[in-house]
């Protein structure tokens, strides 16, 4: 069951795109048919070669031009280190990190690719969504800028994570995005939506870092390593939103619909007469939230194959014309495409029939840590 709430300086960028543009060309007209011998044969073994080599530049590449807007975070409490991280450079004057990594900081230090410390101030931090701003006022003329990615990630893209795993400064690590939209831990009891899971070794030091894509934009924020060649990564898409806010008002509000969901498998689909096992039902609804009296919650439960399952409640399926399959979706839709003050039109199955309600989401209440 989860809870739901339910710029850059532009030469730089530029500059950037350009170089990995053309390394990136010329790894594509690489990989084309091959030269013909005198007698017409492609000599296809020079070719995998020559091909091979081009993409090992192009990691190479991509690393001059981003490791430069990487920086070391490390925060102290009682004047030893409490903390150490990853960040990068955003919009000239600002490093993003993991609220997780910032703590209850308000000041941290940040060691650039050049080895100059430099003291910064924690602008905004935002535990809902992990992320957090600092502020630096002298960054070195050395550090680079990095821009969030405009394109959705894929699965099957190659990426990078640049970081200080274990504090081994301007570390880089390969991989590919494994998965899409999942929902990571918080400890607001809210889960992370649309997160970027990756191959990609990441360790403890890496959390803040980019993950970042071949044309040198950041995909992601690191979140965390799970092992086993898992790991995390919170989406630019979200980024995009929250980033902003805590670098001009110190904090982002999360539209908020409140109700506890559980997935409609076949069993739950079995024991609410549905024709198809997809969408979420509302458990519960949260006292005071937008959703009261609105959306109706499960008001029983029944044993299908001596498993308890939740019955009575509406099944969520689209929110403004979004289809809503699971709870990652709607965790999406909601963080990424509405805000507080928005009026959305919800279509629910209620009792078997399909009916669209309306109602106005609103700022996520605040919550006791543990």
């Amino acid at each position: 069951m989860t809870l739901l709430e339910v710029a850059h300086p532009v030469s730089s960028a530029i500059t950037r795109r350009r170089l990995l543009g053309a390394a990136v060309g010329a790894v594509a007209v690489g990989t084309g048919s091959g030269a013909a011998d005198g007698r017409g044969r492609r000599r296809s073994g020079r070719l995998e070669r020559t091909t091979r080599a081009q993409v090992d530049e192009r990691y190479t590449e991509i690393y001059d031009a981003t490791i430069d807007a990487v920086v070391l975070v490390n925060v102290f409490g009682d004047e030893i280190p409490a903390g150490l991280g990853s960040g990068f450079v955003v919009d000239g004057d600002y490093v993003v990190t993991n609220d997780h990594v910032a703590g209850d900081a308000s000041e941290v230090e940040l060691q650039f690719r050049d080895e100059q410390w430099r003291s910064a101030s924690v602008l905004g931090s935002d535990v809902h969504s992990d992320l957090a701003v600092l502020e630096v006022d002298d960054i070195p003329e050395a550090a680079s800028t990095l821009s969030f990615a405009e394109a959705e990630p894929t699965v099957g893209q190659e990426v990078l994570a640049l970081g200080n795993p274990l504090g081994l400064d301007a570390s880089i690590s390969q991989g590919l995005v494994s998965g899409i939209d999942r929902s990571l831990p918080s400890p607001t009891g809210f889960s992370i939506p649309a997160a970027i899971q990756t191959d990609a070794p990441v360790n403890p030091g890496n959390s803040g870092g980019p993950l970042v894509d071949l044309e040198g934009d950041a995909l992601g924020v690191v979140f965390a390593g799970a092992g086993q060649t898992i790991g995390f990564a919170i989406s630019a898409a979200l980024a995009n939103r929250v980033v902003p806010a805590l670098a001009e008002d110190g904090e982002y509000e999360h539209a908020y619909l409140g109700v506890s969901v559980v997935p409609v498998g076949p069993l739950l689909a079995e024991a609410n007469d549905l024709e198809e096992s997809r969408g979420v039902l509302v458990a519960d609804v949260s006292s005071d939230a937008p959703a009261e009296g609105v959306l109706e919650p499960a008001d029983g439960v029944e044993s299908v194959d001596g498993d308890p399952v939740p019955v009575g409640g509406d099944v969520i399926i689209a929110i403004d014309g979004e289809e809503i399959p699971n709870q990652e979706r709607l965790s999406s839709v909601l963080a990424l495409e509405t805000s507080p003050g928005d009026a959305v039109e919800i279509e629910v199955v209620r009792a078997g029939e399909r009916e669209t309600v309306e109602l106005t989401l609103e700022p996520r209440p605040d919550v006791d840590l543990p």
